[in-house]
């Protein structure tokens, strides 16, 4: 069943923050009729704001006033609402206001992190465009400044203890707090594979155990107040504790030490590397370890005179290692671990984890939902078994919302990324290690040649994948281990083929260059384990999609017959009639002079050519084509261009590009009758009461010469949206 109502909110003006401001706040409508809402108090000076909601708001602003961490540093104070909204959207959006806020960088927040959980409702995808005409109107009043896509490429979005989490994250936060507090285990293992959310688990939980948990805790939940008492409980079992995050990774260190540098209550000098667990005169109370399972021993290492140093603080031979510093210099222990993604002889062998994870002191926990890719748990089991030779028989991966595809030439796939990258950002071009490091020594050196393309190896180690020249460039497995991408582009080199007599994937030593990866090595398919993991591991950084191009012959046909290939195509071609299944293989054309007060499915069949889609698109019932020209929407649609629309169906158009048919329209490009514009839809009010609706028709151009379209009351009458715009073709 669809939303036939349309979803708009009201953003208030700005009241004081104070108790004289109570009997004006007071008369606001949505908090007259006790109904669900979002608040946002701050003070724009000192850029410092809070974020909640209520279905008793005048009780939980006058609580917020007795609180003089708020009553003294907050001066105002926004209501958000809507005659739409439930409880359950209100938590939605105030989970979605305080992970975006944080990450925008405006302003601090004075929220804790407990509770921060993705709810799930009846409808949540149509609300979920309301989410989006909040932040647009927040952007409007000059509250924040930088768009929901911004934001997500953030390093402090992707990382940020304030990230809501899902079902299966939450729950495990519960058990770690309560066997870390309550059945005092002193060692927990969170196994997850690739993708799951283990890093996003660590800063959540480092934030959460700093949080301060004095304030008054009404309205809160059951489980919201079981997290705060384990904290208490925490806190006050080990007062001022001392938490270190220890990450082994440079690149990743790196990028959360500049995470924790914009977040309250944290500091860059939480995370730590494996050796500074030595730093303290004490121990650690607690040592939370990200990808523990990079972990080293002293085993291929360039540093083996310090690493032995180290071992012999502790009264260890050679055979310690760096999960035995953290074991010694700590009280507790928090390990996520993934032996999958072991890549290097240098890192501890599955069997020293073994040993813990048996251990009756250890609390075991597994991960299973994929929050990264798009393709979902199916994408991460495709990958295991096209890489481990398991799959039965070679048939596409498909999957909505996620493009996997392999591409025979290397520039093809290279400018298909650059296009991922100027609407996405965030794509880069990974490759397997089998290509010197010339450019270590000589800057100007190229490292990799390929079908005319040259490229360096990653000329930075630290956060590489947001470099300046990252995508000029060539990453490698220790630069995206951690990371979260839009689209990878993965190069199969030359170490690693396919063997068409045994059906496998091999390896050819000689071809790989990672001296510290196969130095004493000397069983191949011991090598082939490492290298796997490497791929494996970089086809699961892509959240949208992952293209891949392989170096030799076989493995690029073994690829092909698994992954749809790229395919040089027309935008669209327009069938012969004979070839025509409505809404199976094609869609129509549809003639926009002619698309006003035409669009019954009797005129579509009719009337209209039909085209066939590019082979990334589904072909969906509804969807049809239009060719737009003009200037007025030259920001998301250049002048000539063909664009997919849907049908609309009703729900929140707030936001969205739509295709608008009415009578009181008239159009610098389109003249009368129909437009294309973005659309906007509030209710205004006079005296409290709901007094008039207004549409506002927004154009997107670079040209101050197209102006707001705005309807109102009877103007709406004739007003009829045709189409929502999904894609330029």
């Amino acid at each position: 069943m669809n939303l036939s109502f349309e979803l708009s909110i009201e953003i208030s003006e700005q009241y004081d923050f104070s108790k004289n401001s109570l009997s004006k706040i007071s008369q606001n409508p949505w908090v007259k009729n006790q109904w669900p809402l979002v608040y946002f108090i701050q003070n724009q000076t000192l850029r410092i704001a809070y974020i909640g909601e209520s279905t008793n708001a005048y009780n939980r602003i006058q609580n917020h006033l007795s609180n003089s961490k708020k009553s003294n540093v907050l001066n105002k104070i926004s209501i958000i609402g809507s005659d739409k909204f439930n409880k359950s959207a209100t938590l939605d959006i105030e989970s979605n206001l305080i992970q975006y806020i944080t990450s925008e960088g405006t302003y601090q927040l004075q929220n804790g992190n407990y509770g921060l959980i993705n709810h799930n409702y009846y409808q949540k995808d149509l609300y979920k465009d309301l989410f989006k005409e909040i932040w647009n109107k927040l952007i409007e009043n000059k509250i924040v400044s930088k768009s929901l896509s911004e934001i997500e490429n953030s390093e402090l979005f992707k990382y940020s203890p304030y990230k809501s989490l899902n079902e299966d994250q939450y729950n495990s936060v519960l058990e770690i707090l309560n066997g870390l507090c309550l059945k005092e285990f002193n060692r927990i293992f969170i196994k997850g594979s690739a993708g799951t959310g283990k890093t996003i688990l660590a800063t959540y939980l480092i934030k959460l155990l700093h949080s301060d948990v004095s304030e008054d805790l009404e309205e809160y939940n059951d489980d919201e107040l079981r997290e705060i008492s384990y904290i208490r409980s925490f806190q006050s079992k080990y007062p001022n504790a001392k938490i270190g995050l220890v990450i082994a990774m440079t690149s990743l260190r790196e990028s959360l030490k500049n995470v924790f540098r914009k977040v309250p209550g944290l500091k860059p000098s939480m995370i730590i590397n494996p050796s500074e667990t030595f730093n303290l005169n004490e121990k650690y109370d607690l040592l939370i370890v990200d990808e523990a399972h990079r972990l080293r021993q002293y085993k291929n290492i360039g540093w083996m005179g310090a690493f032995k140093k180290n071992n012999q603080k502790l009264g260890l031979d050679d055979s310690g290692n760096e999960l035995d510093w953290i074991l010694n210099n700590s009280k507790n222990q928090i390990f996520f671990y993934d032996s999958a993604q072991s890549v290097k002889p240098s890192d501890i062998d599955e069997n020293h984890f073994n040993k813990l994870l048996n251990d009756a002191q250890t609390l075991n926990l597994r991960l299973t939902s994929q929050m990264r890719v798009k393709g979902g748990n199916n994408y991460i089991s495709f990958v295991d078994e096209l890489l481990h030779n398991k799959r039965k028989e070679a048939e596409f991966f498909q999957i909505e919302n996620y493009e996997l595809i392999h591409f025979d030439s290397l520039n093809d796939l290279y400018n298909e990324l650059k296009i991922k990258e100027k609407s996405h950002g965030l794509c880069r071009l990974v490759a397997g290690y089998a290509w010197p490091w010339q450019s270590k020594i000589d800057k100007d050196a190229i490292d990799i040649e390929i079908d005319g393309l040259q490229f360096q190896w990653n000329q930075t180690e630290k956060d590489w994948v947001n470099s300046p020249n990252a995508f000029q460039e060539v990453g490698s497995i220790h630069t995206v281990q951690g990371y979260d991408l839009n689209y990878t582009g993965i190069i199969f080199g030359r170490e690693i083929d396919y063997d068409t007599n045994t059906r496998e994937i091999v390896v050819d030593a000689k071809m790989y260059f990672d001296k510290y990866g196969k130095n004493g090595i000397n069983n191949l398919d011991d090598l082939k384990v490492y290298i796997i993991n490497i791929y494996k591991t970089i086809m699961y950084r892509g959240i949208k999609g992952t293209f891949v191009y392989a170096c030799n012959e076989n493995l690029r046909n073994y690829l092909k017959n698994n992954i749809e290939t790229f395919k040089h195509k027309l935008p669209f071609r327009i069938l012969p009639f004979a070839e025509v299944k409505p809404y199976v293989n094609s869609v129509p054309l549809v003639d926009i002079t002619a698309a006003a007060g035409g669009f019954s499915d009797l005129q579509i069949h009719s009337n209209f050519n039909w085209v066939e889609l590019p082979f990334n698109i589904a072909v969906k019932e509804g969807y049809f084509v239009c060719k737009i020209e003009g200037e007025s929407m030259n920001k998301k649609i250049p002048n000539g261009s063909y664009c997919l629309f849907k049908k609309d169906f009703g729900g929140s158009r707030n936001g969205k590009i739509v295709l608008v048919e009415s009578t009181n329209i008239q159009d610098a490009d389109f003249g009368s009758g129909y437009t294309i514009k973005e659309y906007h839809s509030k209710k205004n009010i006079e005296n409290d009461q709901w007094s008039q609706q207004e549409i506002i028709l927004k154009p997107l151009s670079y040209h101050d010469n197209y102006k707001d379209i705005n309807l109102r009351n009877d103007e709406l009458v004739n007003l009829k949206v045709l189409g929502i715009f999904e894609c330029v073709l």
